[in-house]
């Protein structure tokens, strides 16, 4: 290959860098702040009750998240947590009959109420999630 052909070759290259790379990040997904405009932090309250199940959810994304469905003295409430590898990653577990104590934003999913946890605690052990924005925990989160 002589001179010009390379330089046509590296100049046409780069261009098709320039138009394919913003595509690619395009299709990244929600920062960590778009991920939290579910949560608000002006609903958010504490509750507590007993662990009646476990739920892996797969989202969107393909990931998949850790739901509960927790009783309380009043009503039955879906639990929010997060990613299931985040969990597994502080090692920690939930079991039906568990005692936990919720905090975190009230929201409504398909028409039921639900809570996305903030923090929940569990005998002496808090499970962390996300910051009091609601910035999650596993999105970098953990840096500010």
């Amino acid at each position: 290959m002589n001179n010009m052909n390379r330089l046509k070759l590296t100049i046409f290259l780069c261009l098709l860098e320039f138009m394919v790379l913003p595509i690619g990040y395009a299709q990244m997904g929600p920062g960590p702040r778009q991920r939290a405009r579910f949560y608000n932090p002006a609903a958010e309250t504490t509750v507590k009750g007993t662990v009646e199940e476990v739920r892996t959810v797969t989202g969107r994304g393909g990931w998949n998240g850790t739901h509960l469905t927790m009783k309380t003295a009043d009503k039955t409430i879906d639990v929010h947590l997060g990613p299931a590898s985040f969990l597994k990653q502080k090692g920690f577990t939930f079991a039906k009959g568990d005692q936990i104590e919720v905090t975190g934003a009230k929201a409504e999913f398909g028409g039921s109420e639900a809570i996305i946890a903030r923090e929940v605690k569990k005998g002496s052990e808090t499970l962390v999630l996300r910051d009091a924005q609601g910035i999650p925990k596993w999105s970098g989160g953990w840096r500010r």
